[in-house]
């Protein structure tokens, strides 16, 4: 079992934020899964994102278990999130296991709105009262496949209007769990502008020798999507183009994507323990405290003990479960 601040995730391993959780069947099957031990949800917009199931798409590798894809964020509103995960969880009052609600807005403001609806769930649920929580939040800086936006997470100062949103959010109520989804990082310094930018977070409760460091961000998923990517049709077994004329095209209509799977599994192996052994060294107590969930390439119980290895206290399986659905758990 994996702790994050109030979550107990038992086995730890759970999806990863993608298409494959947008809806409610998507998320009853990953919930009443024996092999997960958490589920997340499709990013979820406050008023839901445009999809276009003929842009907005994924291929498989027929080289190796890899897939891009050029998704976007969720059609459905957080509203509708909201609804699904109240009743999944209402109808399992016994079970601990925890729902993480994955959101994302450029506005402090609309992003302060949606923490509220969330908290509003968590109240009714009467989520912060005892040692667990079955609700957690993560804010997805990190989507490549937006036109014109690039993931604020390459430039981490420019978080911080959303980032003082979490903390206030956290001051106000230190029974949330937050964490941030970021994208895969290439060089040493961006890891520690990362650090640098979280550590600023950090408050203090309590006078003189009773005093108490905190930080509102409890986790890091590391990582989303490697965007910028491209993959020809004849590299696939699924793709728009599918005829030996077209096979020199890319796979997907936007040319461009996020990739996902063994082919990012080093750079995320690299992400997650950079991450872990900054926060291990880290002077700040609450700094030392933030965990890391571990996604890239988690296609095999070997890659699960290499994110381990590499520092991760949980895993998450978005290519497999992409691939072969809920199936994919049970390997």
């Amino acid at each position: 079992m994996a702790e994050i601040h109030r979550l107990k995730i038992s086995p730890p391993l759970m999806n990863s934020s993608s298409a494959f959780s947008s809806d409610s069947g998507d998320l009853r099957a990953l919930y009443t899964s024996p092999f997960t031990g958490a589920v997340t949800t499709r990013t979820a917009t406050l008023n839901g994102f445009t999809e276009d199931p003929s842009i907005h798409t994924v291929a498989f590798s027929a080289e190796s278990i890899s897939s891009i894809n050029s998704y976007g964020y969720s059609p459905h509103p957080l509203s509708q999130y909201l609804l699904w995960v109240e009743e999944l969880v209402t109808k399992s009052p016994g079970d601990v296991k925890p729902f993480i609600i994955s959101i994302t807005s450029s506005s402090a403001v609309e992003l302060a709105e949606m923490l509220g609806a969330i908290q509003d769930l968590r109240r009714k649920l009467r989520d912060h009262e005892g040692d667990v929580s079955r609700i957690a939040v993560e804010l997805n800086t990190s989507c490549p496949n937006i036109k014109d936006s690039a993931p604020p997470s390459y430039d981490p100062p420019s978080l911080l209007p959303l980032l003082h949103v979490l903390s206030e959010a956290f001051k106000n109520d230190r029974t949330l769990t937050i964490g941030l989804k970021l994208p895969p990082y290439v060089i040493a310094t961006q890891f520690t502008q990362v650090v640098s930018v979280l550590a600023q977070l950090t408050f203090t409760v309590g006078a003189d020798l009773n005093q108490e460091a905190y930080n509102p961000i409890a986790f890091l998923t590391c990582t989303n999507t490697l965007g910028q990517s491209v993959m020809f049709a004849s590299q696939t077994t699924s793709s728009v183009h599918t005829s030996a004329i077209e096979s020199s095209k890319p796979a997907l209509l936007t040319t461009l994507g996020g990739l996902a799977g063994e082919d990012i599994h080093a750079l995320a192996l690299g992400n997650v323990f950079s991450f872990t052994t900054l926060f291990a060294a880290h002077a700040d107590p609450a700094v030392r405290r933030i965990r890391v969930i571990g996604v890239g390439g988690v296609t095999s119980r070997a890659a699960v003990k290499r994110m381990h290895d590499a520092g991760a206290c949980v895993c998450d399986a978005f290519w497999a479960n992409g691939c072969s659905r809920f199936s994919a758990f049970d390997r």
